[in-house]
């Protein structure tokens, strides 16, 4: 691909926030980098993607606030993880994640469980019990 064909079609759709790098040819035929703002689907895609990801963690501060999750699941959601992923940088079986993220087990915990939780969402065991914190949306 040649500099000139670089994707910026629309710059607008992300704020400019994001670009990223491809390689292209210059007039010598030499690569070079450049950024690039994607393709119109391509930031479409990805802008839907987001909406998708930020109404699920939504979706779990909600049910942390009414008492039907764990923080867990809030701070799982946000960070992009399932209950097989977390358990693995737990080390623990995806099904005692399934059963911490109900508050009655979650309040069970040994301060060794939380403090390999909050490792895990590199955060220390107060911010990430601290369900103010998650009161407030974008926190």
């Amino acid at each position: 691909m040649r500099k000139e064909e670089v994707p910026q079609d629309d710059e607008n759709m992300l704020q400019g926030k994001f670009k990223k790098l491809m390689y292209a040819t210059d007039g010598t035929e030499h690569y070079t980098e450049i950024g690039s703002v994607g393709w119109e689907a391509e930031n479409v895609v990805l802008q839907q993607a987001w909406e998708e990801i930020n109404e699920k963690v939504e979706e779990a501060r909600q049910k942390v606030l009414n008492g039907q999750a764990s923080v867990l699941l809030y701070h799982m959601e946000k960070s992009l993880m399932d209950p097989t992923i977390l358990s693995g940088y737990v080390g623990t079986l995806p099904f005692m994640v399934k059963l911490h993220l109900r508050p009655f087990f979650f309040k069970k915990l040994s301060k060794k469980t939380l403090d390999k939780y909050a490792y895990a969402f590199r955060m220390s065991v107060e911010e990430m019990i601290d369900i103010e914190k998650i009161k407030k949306p974008n926190s």
